[in-house]
Order: C-alpha cells, then structure tokens, then sequence
C-alpha cells in the first residue's frame, strides 16, 4: 500500500436503530418522506436536489451498447459459429468460454484502472466511454466476419476467438465505467432506484429491438438453409450450388445485422455523453483512488453482503442465460419451431418491458428481497413446460410471456441492489474511497462469466452428445441434452439462487437506516463537475 493511502480499517459498525428511533429523527426535522417516496430535508434551504428526467433518460440509454449486443451474441453467436462459419462444436465451445473467461478477467482490471484515473474536465468516467465506443463498434462487426471459406478450421478459430476477446475488452472499457454513473448521478436513494429501472426499461427495449433486428434479418436465412435437406441419409447437403448460394446470403446477412446494431451502438454513446454529468458528493467524490490492486480485492471480497449478492447474481444469470443461449436450438431441433424462434423471442422481450415498470412499483411496495424471489420463481414452470409442449406455438407464446415478466425481475432487481450494498459498505469502511468502479467492475465480471460459462456447458453438452452441424434430424442423446439444459439445469440454479437471496441481510430496514445516516452528510451541499 503506498506510504499515503489511508489504512484500510472497518469503521464502527452501524446499529439498528431503537424502537421509535427512526420516526424520531423525522420528527426533529432531519428527513421527511413526502407521497412518492421522494426525500427531502427539512431544514430550510438544504434541500437535496433531485434527479432530472432528462437525465435518468439520457443515462439509460447508455446501457443500450452493452445489451443490445450481448444478447444478439446471446442468441445467435452459438448457433452462428455451428451453423454459419461452419466450425466444429469443440471449437465453438473453446471460443464462447475463452472468449467470456478473458473478459471476466478483464473487468476487475479495467475497474481497478478506473479507480484509479484522474478526474478530468468531462469527468473521470465520460472519457473511458468516449475511447472505447469506435474500437468496440469495429471488433463488434469483425466478429460477424466470415474472412475466407477457404481457411482451415486452426485459422477460423484464431480469427474468431481474437476477434471475441478484443470486442469484449472494448466492451469492459465501456460498461464498468458506465454502470459505475449510478453511484454519481446526484439525487436521493429513492432518485437512484428509478434511474436503475429507467435503464433496465430501456435496457430490455434495447434487446427487444437488437433482437427484432437480428432475428428478422437472419431468420429466414436460417429457415431456408434447414429445408436443403437430403432425406435419404438426412444430412445438408452443403455442397450444391443451391446450399453454398443459401449460405453465402445467411453470411451477408450476419453482417449487416452487425453494421445496423453497430449504428445503434453509436448514437446511444453520443446521447449518454452529451445528456449525463458526473455528479460527485460527500460520499461519492471522484476522486483518484490510492489504494493497491490487492488491497482494493481484499476489502471489497470482505464484504458480506455485496459477496451474497454476487453470488445470487451469479446462479440467477447462469440459468438465465444457459435457458437463453440453448433457446434457438431447442426451437430448431426439438420444438420443430425453427422458423418461428424470432417471434418467441420478441413476446417473450416485449413482455420483460412492459413488466418493468410493475416490478419497480412492487419493490417500492414490498421490497427488494421479496421481489426477488417472486420473479425467480415464475419462470420455474415455464421451463418445465416448454420442456414438455413441443410442437405447440401457441403454447409457448404464454410461456415465453410468463419467462418475460421473470425476466423483467431478474434484469432489475440485482441492479436495483447493489448500489445499497456500496452505501452499506462505506459507511463500515469509512476509509475506503473511490471503489465504485471495483464493485461494479465484479459485479459485471460474475454476469459475464456467468454468460461464458453456460454457453461453454451448452455447446461441450452437444459435441459430448453428438451435435453435428450437417444434420437435418438428431440422435435421441442430443434431444435429451437439449431437454436437460433447457429446463432441469437452469431450475436448479434458480433454486440455488433464491436461498442465496433469502440469506441477503440489506432488507427494507437496514436501508432505511442506511438512508438515515448518509442523509446528513448531504446537508453540505453537492458540487458538479464543470463543463
């Protein structure tokens, strides 16, 4: 630790408050909870600001590169390597692991270079943003890049993999620093709750539109290429001039979806740079942090709280999206859905929007936990029977609603929690300065290991099973390991997840008290930065 750093110390650990404590407090003028939940401070001329719309707006735009391209990575990349570049499941799998295993590493390195970046004019966070949007716009489209069908497979994998980490680097630069903007937004706890779910809305908008993309583009393609089937051995046959014209299209396609998604990606940095301000307080100051890499590792990892909630994250996102990820091929190979996959998709996002908004008013009404756990729950016997229907769209169509509004939860409700476990976390450390990169850089890298890891369990589960990219019709094995991955893998987890949740300490109390004694440091005033 360098001979200037203040020690890393726990601070006194803050009591619950007595029975009355709290109305006492609102009663001696301290805090005062108007309808709408909105606080403000009843000492005259010390009003703490609140948070624009605009502004909330402006911020959740920003998350549209992340999700927008991830989750078209999501549903398609698998089934783009397998079917499209043509490479074997082996391979594929090496790829979509290594891939998400180096971006994993990657974002604690980027959120410690974070914390520790000067303060500049446009802010400390705003330039990483600004940098790394064109390189990532680049290796984004690249990585839908067929270069050459006469390159060996050795070559194609080196391509792709290369490629996928350089995209995913980008993309570190970009989301650590953009989701750290919450802690520095300005406003009250209750202002910050509805820019999180201002983001999650527009969040699931954004992959409701990539997805509508993509899957409009490429979903013909997809339909076209199944149907060049030669029934007698019941294999594609990939090498007439009718099959080779079909694939040479679907790989046009690819990379025109990538240029539009690209665009996308473009114009929502330049609203969120030219609408957002970094907003430092007194407990959040921007500052350049002068703690050491394993220093700032060890005091975030002690942490209980924040470490159940990353742990929570962890198993709801790895069933989320192992059930993600397998979705196309099950529809494809075992549904008998194929050309109607990209429909499923959008109910199943439209939904999650429209649910966002209910599920924020639930929070507000019951609380985090609870909230939580209701949403992991309903997409249990969704699972279970789309597991069991095949061959019935209309069935699945309430299915995928019902998977829609447990997903709408699942994409709010751990973003909603954290920013509760970093308060929790400076007022126990008080020492401990400038780590909101740190946290949020973990807890994007348990997201995306979470992603890497069930589309490396995916495709390892069908070379082992038997998958080959030439069949029309599968042996029983790959049916069944799609059945398993679809439904009993992703219940697990969930089951998993939710007792982790129950165990979560920051329930409805703590963070009114958390709320409580950050409200007075407030009553200093807060600076904004110059422009």
């Amino acid at each position: 630790m360098p001979p200037d750093a203040a020690p890393l110390r726990p601070g006194p650990r803050a009591m619950p408050p007595q029975e009355g404590q709290g109305d006492a407090a609102a009663s001696a003028g301290l805090i005062l909870e108007p309808r709408g939940g909105r606080q403000t401070s009843a000492l005259p001329g010390k009003a703490k600001p609140s948070l624009p719309l605009y502004r909330k707006i402006c911020y959740a735009v920003g998350g549209v590169p992340y999700q927008l391209t991830g989750n078209a990575l999501g549903f398609f990349l698998q089934i783009f390597l397998l079917d499209v570049v043509q490479l074997e499941p082996f391979h594929a799998s090496l790829i979509l692991f290594l891939g998400r295993a180096w971006d994993a590493v990657a974002d604690p390195m980027v959120g410690f270079l974070v914390s520790r970046s000067p303060r500049r004019r446009c802010g400390k966070l705003i330039p990483w943003i600004i940098s790394s949007t064109p390189f990532g716009v680049f290796f984004y489209v690249m990585l839908w890049f067929v270069p050459s069908a006469s390159l060996s497979g050795p070559l194609k994998f080196f391509w792709y993999l290369t490629m996928y980490c350089f995209f995913q680097t980008c993309m570190s630069c970009y989301h650590v620093p953009y989701s750290s903007l919450t802690m520095f937004l300005g406003g009250s706890q209750s202002d910050r709750d509805s820019a999180t779910a201002y983001r999650m809305g527009v969040e699931l908008l954004s992959i409701l539109v990539g997805s509508s993309i993509q899957g409009q583009i490429i979903g013909s393609h997809h339909a076209s290429m199944r149907m060049d089937c030669d029934m007698e051995n019941g294999t594609l046959r990939n090498d007439t001039p009718l099959f080779l014209h079909m694939l040479e299209n679907t790989r046009r396609a690819y990379m025109f979806a990538s240029l539009a998604l690209g665009s996308l990606y473009c114009l929502s940095c330049l609203v969120l740079v030219l609408g957002v301000k970094e907003r430092p307080g007194p407990h959040n100051q921007l500052g350049r942090s002068k703690v050491s890499f394993l220093d700032s590792l060890r005091a975030v990892l002690s942490h209980h709280s924040y470490i159940r909630l990353l742990c929570g994250l962890l198993l709801a996102s790895l069933a989320i999206q192992l059930a993600q990820g397998i979705l196309v091929f099950f529809s494809t190979h075992v549904a008998g859905l194929g050309g109607s996959f990209q429909y499923l998709v959008l109910i199943m996002l439209v939904v999650a929007c429209l649910c966002i908004p209910v599920w924020q008013w639930f929070l507000v009404r019951f609380g985090k936990k609870m909230t939580v756990l209701i949403g992991l729950s309903l997409i249990i016997p969704a699972l279970v029977v789309i597991t069991v229907a095949t061959h019935s769209f209309l069935v699945y169509v309430f299915m995928v609603a019902m998977a829609g509004s447990s997903l709408a939860a699942v994409y709010l409700l751990p973003w909603s929690m954290l920013p509760d476990a970093v308060d929790d976390f400076k007022l126990r450390n008080p020492s401990c300065l400038n780590l909101e990169a740190f946290f949020y850089s973990f807890y994007i890298f348990c997201n995306k290991f979470a992603g890497g890891l069930s589309l490396g369990i995916s495709t390892m589960s069908l070379h082992f099973a038997g998958y080959r990219t030439t069949s029309c019709t599968h042996n029983p094995k790959v049916i069944l390991t799609l059945k398993i991955l679809m439904a009993p893998v992703p219940i697990v987890l969930l089951l998993c997840s939710m007792a982790v949740f129950c165990s979560y300490p920051i329930n409805e109390e703590r963070r009114k008290q958390i709320r409580m004694e950050m409200e007075p440091a407030w009553h200093h005033g807060q600076t904004e930065i110059p422009v």
